[in-house]
């Protein structure tokens, strides 16, 4: 069993740059993959970026590439997602997940956090 839970939304200005975070809770938080995912009211949610259990292999949504990076820290049990050039489409409330083996850019992840919301104003 993980427990996650994400922190540094808030609201920005279109070009802004903001850095999310996740901790998780769990021993085995190094054997997970982890992903970054994001929704609005009235749509489905939307896989953004993923990075494998040793963070040699990373995924990002082509909306967000070039624009995103998502890194995490095994030894503090943290992912983070540095989101930089903030775009109004951007604004969502951020979630992020886990799973056990293969990175995959869906929404195959057992666990889930209770978000944190991003507004970008233009």
């Amino acid at each position: 069993q993980v427990r996650l839970v994400e922190s540094g939304g808030g609201l920005v200005q279109a070009g802004d740059s903001l850095r999310l975070s996740c901790a998780a809770s769990g021993r085995t938080f190094s054997y997970y993959a982890m992903g970054w995912f994001r929704q609005v009211p009235g749509k489905e949610r939307e896989f953004v970026s993923a990075i494998s259990a040793g963070g040699g292999s990373t995924l990002y949504a082509e909306s967000v590439k070039g624009r995103f990076t998502i890194s995490r820290d095994n030894a503090k049990n943290t992912v983070s997602l540095q989101m930089s050039s903030l775009k109004p489409e951007d604004t969502a409330v951020y979630y992020c997940a886990a799973r056990q083996g293969t990175v995959v850019p869906d929404n195959r992840y057992a666990h889930w956090g209770q978000g944190t919301q991003v507004t970008v104003s233009s």
